[in-house]
């Protein structure tokens, strides 16, 4: 009966923050944009928990009344915990593209999100058409993170959906593994540079805090000496390269979003809506007026590059005006002058005024040819009366 009572008041608290995070949204500029849904791009090691915290993220929205668009991207995975309204493998076929393309597991995950990829834009349509029935959207990435993080097909699937949708990148952290101030660096490491590469807000949820308590890893990035210390118990080379990066993170640790959440338990989901909110007010606010700028540098780029294309064109045509005509009687008739001209050009000298228009020319012609005819009769006629004449004549003893 308590644990009920404990499940209505965080549903309630979650309808008062989506609420008041409405009545934000309203007063800020790009409120209208909001009314997408937020893309949560859950992220995180292989073993991290990043399917089950999906689960748990489904679970939880379907049973606060706002279920979600989940979309999995994980081709080799065998069978997914929750439901799917677009999986890639009712697309692509894993172990053929293995097969055909001669390819090992990774291999195999990378050509078949490539494969997925080209056909990315009918499933921003599938969300285009569902957004007013969802608040959220849940992208669930392969286990191997490099996978999709430094992958040509993740970068198109994230800047496709960062483009249109206030997007949240989650990096799904194992606290249990992170004891070890050597692997907590490392992951702090990896999550840095992929907040610097997808230029997103980002928010790190450390996961299975129901087998440890997340404080520690929060006091580390909060106190460098405390971090220092945990360090000063490693004598190995590792350390002292961890030590050095870890004046580097300071900058990062303090615009950071931290939640320590358990997927098995439930536990922390509240805190991590809130964070879920705060960030895409983030991104209306920041990273959409930067896309916005991006895009409109892109369609002048365009524009120019086709006003060159277009004044490259016209010097191609060389220097023949298509709208005036020569205007003097030495201009030379061009190529195109020819063609444009009808007939024979001479024809206009045919028609100027002369003293002899009013001569019919063609009895003249036949008057003068019919007497050099007769001319030519009489001369033929001469030349064969002394033809006659000579062979008449007795030839001599």
């Amino acid at each position: 009966m308590a644990a009920a009572e404990e499940r209505s008041g965080a549903q309630d608290a979650f309808f008062q923050n989506k609420q008041s995070s409405t009545s934000r949204d309203s007063e800020t500029p790009g409120a209208a944009a909001r009314n997408k849904p937020v893309c949560l791009i859950v992220l995180g090691m292989a073993g991290s928990g990043k399917t089950t915290f999906v689960q748990r993220l489904t679970a939880h929205l379907h049973s606060v009344r706002s279920p979600p668009y989940v979309i999995n991207l994980d081709p080799a995975v065998h069978e997914i915990p929750f439901p799917a309204n677009i999986d890639i493998r009712d697309t692509v076929n894993y172990k053929e593209v293995m097969k055909q393309y001669s390819l090992g597991p990774n291999g195999g995950i990378v050509t078949s999100l490539n494969l997925f990829a080209t056909r990315f834009d009918q499933v921003m349509k599938f969300i285009e058409k569902k957004q007013q029935n969802h608040r959220y959207v849940l992208i669930d990435t392969p286990g191997q993170i490099e996978v999709f993080t430094w992958s040509a097909s993740g970068t198109i699937i994230t800047e496709a959906l960062a483009s249109s949708f206030p997007c949240v990148v989650v990096y799904v952290m194992d606290t249990s593994r992170s004891v070890n101030p050597v692997t907590f660096m490392s992951n702090m490491l990896y999550a840095c540079s992929i907040l610097y590469k997808t230029k997103l807000p980002f928010i790190v949820v450390m996961n299975k805090t129901d087998i440890i308590d997340h404080s520690f890893a929060v006091e580390w990035m909060q106190d460098f000496e405390v971090f220092q210390d945990a360090l000063n118990q490693e004598t190995s080379y590792v350390s002292n390269l961890t030590r050095s990066m870890s004046l580097v993170l300071d900058e990062f640790y303090s615009s950071l979003r931290v939640v320590g959440v358990s997927a098995v338990t439930g536990s922390g989901l509240d805190e991590l809506f809130v964070q879920v909110e705060d960030a895409a007010n983030e991104y209306e606010r920041e990273y959409r007026p930067e896309y916005e700028r991006l895009h409109r540098q892109l369609a002048e780029a365009q524009n120019k590059k086709q006003q060159q294309q277009l004044e490259r064109f016209r010097k191609d045509l060389g220097a023949v005006d298509m709208t005036t005509a020569p205007s003097t009687e030495e201009a030379i008739a061009g190529p195109s002058d020819l063609i444009m001209t009808r007939g024979n050009p001479d024809e206009e000298e045919e028609e100027v005024d002369s003293d002899t228009d009013d001569i019919d020319h063609s009895v003249t012609e036949e008057s003068k040819e019919s007497a050099a005819f007769g001319n030519f009769l009489k001369e033929r006629k001469q030349v064969v009366q002394v033809r006659n004449r000579k062979s008449m004549m007795p030839e001599g003893p």
